[in-house]
């Protein structure tokens, strides 16, 4: 980036009120260059970014932030209000540990007024913060800026309900970017709206209506009559019927060009003009500005680290949800009730080829964890086999459509849970810590743990076809660590590593395993005699295992999970229950994980080789 190139004007959004049209275009420009390096060298969410360059800029360019207020569904659309809101400088650390977080973060900056980083929140919040600027009476403008994608989760539709009925000067900004909301999107809605909102026409508008209530006794029943003549002509004229949006209780205006500053700055100052709630839809286009990304928006929406030039990764190896998403498709190769289920997640989960090779039997409920559990459910009593894949955090989503809807009718359901455990740069609302902890409350359900590609395979064919009820099969992100060449798992529910006598165990499960093997082959070459006990299912927790290891001297619990309510405590409470008399030591997630490199999360955690041997060592000399 040179001296002379726009962005380094500005260093608030209100530099952006002297630019010109044309600059404030060459601005935009500026910005995808910026993004798309950054991103390429840190990895991160590019097409979606690229997509808001200029929404984001018409945005900060009409509105007064910090003091209005703008609420981003999810929060991976906002490396551009990032920039513009002074933190250029610290884009090249975005999703580094201690760097700029990938998602807006209220500690971070006074622009972000609302921690976001799962979908379909923003309704619920903007429209809450909207409503407490009314009751303590300070004036401003709250905007909702929402995804098509994140619109079909039930919370945005819950929130958009409460908020239509509502008199709050709400502006939500649908960003549609994949699909159609309403059939009125062709070229006569497009004219409507662009006459609409032309500030002429609302101020003719305003002062007809405001001259009609002023006629005695007949004015408010001629400006009822005039609304309703107006929407008798536009639907019998036109054949603009009202959307779902108007039906619930918005001013709506669009479809608007998403990278039309012009339109999008006429159409938001309209918005800041009307009374009640607004809903603004704006098409985009993902991974607009740069040729792969809008080739594969899909490839291009979460991303590691790429080659600008080629848009090839610079890293790329077999993980677990590829060898899950191979599992899957040669199954249902002869298992014809076998189906796959996923929330918007089909390339994340590994579930592309299925969904190609099986489209009968792969459902993509788009953003609604909780109907996808129910759905599965559904499928389970017809008789089918539903395996719902879906990342740790997301399941969060969906506890009590496990609870009521599957485990309660003991319906036979698979939660192929990814990314499990620590998940790295996007912090604390992508990790993956708290399945087992609130899975560990669910009455009949069955959980494992597998800590290899080759356990992974075993685990699902034992979840599907061998075990009853509703059954989890969590795994981490990313590929197959350190096994030992003289281990080998045997498909019981637990396994020893190491002499089964010795006083000192280390207990764990998944991938931790890997770790705990390093450090007990370094404490066993310095003569310190310790164990592995691994636990292939968590829950329920094999007490045959407890009862082997009640005798001994000292045991060390590590989990890659919450501690509270997790399996350690659990095991814990076993072991004590079992007459265990010895020391035992549970080295577990206190708190939420912030954004970090997984292996470096990890260190910080106690939970790798050195972390293992340091703690194991440690105790036994106190």
């Amino acid at each position: 980036m040179t001296e002379d190139n726009i962005l380094n004007r500005i260093n608030s959004p209100s530099d952006l009120k002297k630019l010109s049209t044309d600059e404030l275009y060459e601005l935009s420009d500026e910005i995808r260059e910026e993004i798309m390096t950054v991103v390429s060298n840190n990895g991160g969410h590019l097409a979606s970014n690229l997509g808001v360059v200029e929404l984001t800029v018409a945005i900060h360019s009409v509105f007064n932030t910090p003091k209005d207020k703008i609420v981003w569904d999810v929060g991976h659309q906002s490396y551009t209000h990032k920039i513009l809101t002074g933190r250029l400088d610290e884009l090249k650390t975005i999703r580094t540990e201690n760097g700029l977080s990938g998602f807006p973060k209220r500690n971070e900056s006074e622009y972000d007024c609302f921690d976001t980083g799962h979908s379909s929140t923003s309704v619920s919040a903007a429209f809450g913060i909207s409503c407490a600027g009314t009751i303590i009476n300070d004036k401003y403008y709250t905007i909702a800026v929402i995804g098509d994608g994140a619109l079909s989760g039930g919370l945005a539709l819950e929130a958009l309900n409460s908020a239509g009925k509502s008199k709050e000067n709400l502006i939500v900004i649908l960003n549609d970017n994949k699909m159609s909301i309403s059939k009125n999107v062709g070229s006569m809605a497009k004219h409507l709206t662009k006459i609409r909102i032309q500030p002429s026409y609302l101020d003719a508008k305003s002062r007809v209506h405001k001259h009609l209530k002023k006629i005695p006794g007949i004015g408010q029943g001629l400006a009822r009559g005039m609304s309703r003549l107006k929407n008798w002509i536009r639907i019998n004229f036109f054949g603009h019927q009202k959307n779902m949006f108007e039906q619930l209780g918005f001013k709506y205006y669009g479809p608007l060009d998403g990278h039309d500053i012009d339109q999008l700055r006429t159409a938001m100052r309209a918005a800041k003009r009307s009374r009640g709630p607004v809903m603004l839809h704006v098409c985009t286009k993902k991974g607009k500005g740069y040729e792969y990304a809008e080739k594969n928006p899909n490839v291009f929406h979460g991303i590691s680290a790429f080659d600008i030039e080629t848009g090839e990764p610079k890293s790329s190896s077999l993980g677990y949800s590829d060898v899950f998403g191979e599992y899957m498709c040669e199954r249902a190769r002869t298992d014809k009730k076998l189906c796959a289920i996923t929330a918007a997640m089909a390339m994340g989960t590994g579930l592309s080829e299925f969904a190609k090779k099986y489209k009968t039997r792969f459902f993509d409920v788009g953003i609604a964890e909780e109907h996808a559990v129910t759905f599965a459910c559904g499928l389970a009593a017809g008789n089918a086999t539903p395996v719902f894949a879906v990342y740790s955090t997301f399941l969060q989503r969906s506890y009590d459509q496990i609870l009521h809807d599957a485990s309660l009718q003991n319906l036979h359901i698979v939660l192929a849970i990814d990314r499990a455990g620590i998940v790295g740069e996007d912090g604390e609302t992508h990790q993956g810590i708290f399945d087992t902890a609130f899975l560990n409350t669910i009455p009949g359900i069955t959980v494992f743990a597998p800590s290899s590609f080759h356990e992974l395979d075993t685990m699902l064919d034992t979840a599907i076809y061998r075990t009853k009820g509703v059954v989890a099969v969590r795994y981490p992100r990313g590929g197959e660590l350190y096994i030992p060449e003289d281990y080998k798992y045997d498909g019981e529910d637990y396994t020893f590593y190491g002499n089964k006598f010795a006083d000192t165990v280390i207990v764990t499960y998944g991938r931790v395993f890997s770790f705990a093997c390093e450090a007990v082959r370094k404490l066993n070459s310095e003569g310190t005699n310790v164990s592995v006990l691994k636990l292939n299912k968590i829950k329920p927790l094999p007490e045959s295992a407890v009862q082997k290891i009640s005798g001994c001297r000292n045991c060390f619990f590590f989990e890659e999970g919450i501690e509270s309510g997790g399996i350690g405590q659990s095991f814990g409470l076993m072991l004590y229950e079992n007459g265990f008399e010895g020391q035992f030591r549970l080295n577990a997630i206190k708190d939420y994980v912030h954004q970090a490199k997984v292996n470096s999360a990890l260190h910080r955690l106690g939970l790798d080789a050195d972390g293992i041997y340091d703690i194991v060592t440690d105790s036994l000399k106190k």
